[in-house]
């Protein structure tokens, strides 16, 4: 019986353009400006450190600030530059500079599994910071009671099973309880290997004959389990 359920973002519940097209766009153009106004704020300071010991070099400002900028064109799942990414959002978001999208599907079904008593959880590349922005921010209005809590790459990376181990002993329930949506194989190729269900979202592409896990195109196409 499903008791919970955790979802990713980027392609899942929101379409990948937004991300890709919107938001790493905006990041990267107001990046440096960003880093080099906020340099002396003790958060700040402290990820520019994490960009040197990530980097592995003592990096001066323009130099970090280049090697942020490189992540961001590699698309690196860095936790450091996920975390300055989500600051540069806060501020666009509150400047009204853009809304998130998210499919109304996924909205719907969402709410509908709250409303049953199923606790939802969120897990992405993108700081946690950035994933309740997302959610906060929405032409359906603030969603983020819907989730119990959200998980980043500060919990391990998105393709390692025991990110997922440690995701479910932070929920309470036993992984075959545990429901987990991405559009990524990996990513549930790991979840599954320490007992999630899983199912893959197909929205921007047909589905994989060979795959392991149940396949819908969007989340009015996911039947629960029991």
């Amino acid at each position: 019986m499903i008791k919970a359920i955790v979802t990713d973002i980027e392609g899942t519940t929101s379409s990948l353009s937004f991300v890709k097209d919107v938001l790493f766009p905006y990041a990267r153009g107001k990046l440096p400006d960003y880093v080099r106004q906020h340099l002396n704020e003790p958060y700040v300071k402290q990820l520019l450190a994490d960009t040197c010991h990530e980097a592995g070099a003592k990096l001066n400002i323009e130099a970090a600030i280049a090697q942020l900028i490189q992540w961001i064109d590699q698309d690196k799942k860095i936790t450091s530059l996920k975390a300055l990414q989500g600051l540069i959002w806060e501020a666009g978001y509150k400047q009204g500079d853009f809304k998130s999208h998210l499919y109304q599907d996924a909205i719907d079904n969402l709410k509908a599994w709250k409303a049953k008593g199923i606790f939802l959880y969120v897990y992405s590349s993108g700081s946690v910071l950035a994933q309740k922005l997302l959610f906060a921010h929405t032409d359906s209005g603030d969603l983020t009671p819907l989730f119990s809590g959200y998980f980043d790459t500060t919990i391990g990376g998105k393709k390692e099973s025991d990110s997922y181990r440690k995701i479910a002993e932070e929920i309470g329930y036993p992984a075959h309880n545990i429901l987990f949506l991405s559009d990524i194989k990996e990513e549930l190729d790991a979840a599954k290997a320490i007992g999630y269900k899983t199912i893959w979202l197909t929205r921007d592409h047909g589905p994989d004959v060979h795959a392991e896990h149940r396949q819908v195109s969007c989340f009015d196409d996911i039947e629960l389990e029991g």
